[in-house]
């Protein structure tokens, strides 16, 4: 709608114009979209379990080497957290915290959609409802335990990474990387555990220790292993970004 125009009662343009809303020209968006996708995708191929080294019996005092036992979405998630340093590194805390809101919507709602999908009656030609309730089925406990985690989690690692920014600058990116990732990934991690434990079969002080200390250092170590790739991403989008200041 050009500045000469003007709308009325219902919002329609008097002029005659075809008019519509502009889109932002920035990255913002598009890193939203990706960060939302990665969590839905995620929270799907975890209902996966992944064991590394089955055969295997590793263990040092009372925590569990091998076999590392994972989800199938192992390979993934840390993904969500390095987007999420990409938003709070170049747009700050207020749109980083936007999108992990959008995120936590997102997620209520294909949990209530699963459900209400789940409990919807079955045709009769419709042989795998029991496959459904097992990859998509709502766990209560789980989506309580994936929510709390992710909000907590990543709104930390948001917060972590804005403040030491605060005080190098531009300076030392590597520092609020990965001090934001360990902070994060620790109460994302820990919380998810102490309420999902027994759901997900954790019954020993042992066994927890070890979900949560494999589970943290893996996704530390995959975020300090794509360092590269996130200076990369993040230098790339503030020399292209026409807002970045």
């Amino acid at each position: 709608m050009t500045a000469t125009d003007t709308t009325d009662n219902d919002g329609d343009t008097k002029s005659g114009q075809v008019a519509f809303a502009h889109v932002s020209r920035g990255y913002y968006p598009t890193i939203v979209a990706l960060f939302v996708a990665t969590l839905l995708i995620s929270n799907v191929a975890a209902s996966k379990g992944v064991a590394f080294f089955g055969s295997s019996d590793l263990t040092l005092g009372p925590l569990q080497i091998l076999p590392i036992n994972t989800d199938g979405a192992f390979f993934l998630f840390p993904l969500a957290y390095i987007l999420g340093d990409v938003l709070s590194e170049v747009y700050g805390l207020r749109a980083a915290r936007r999108a992990i809101y959008l995120g936590f919507g997102s997620l209520l709602l294909m949990s209530v959609c699963f459900w209400v999908a789940i409990e919807l009656p079955a045709a009769s030609f419709y042989e795998n409802q029991a496959a459904l309730e097992t990859v998509v089925g709502v766990v209560p406990r789980l989506v309580l335990a994936g929510l709390a985690g992710f909000v907590v989690g990543q709104l930390l690692n948001a917060v972590v990474l804005v403040k030491i920014k605060e005080r190098t600058k531009e300076k030392h990116l590597w520092a609020r990387l990965i001090g934001s990732t360990v902070v994060g990934e620790f109460f994302d991690t820990l919380i998810f555990c102490a309420i999902a434990a027994g759901v997900i079969g954790i019954s020993t002080w042992a066994d927890f220790v070890n979900y949560v200390v494999v589970g943290f250092l893996w996704k530390t170590l995959v975020e300090v292993i794509v360092l590269p790739v996130t200076y990369a991403v993040i230098g790339y989008i503030k020399k292209r970004e026409p807002t970045y200041a």
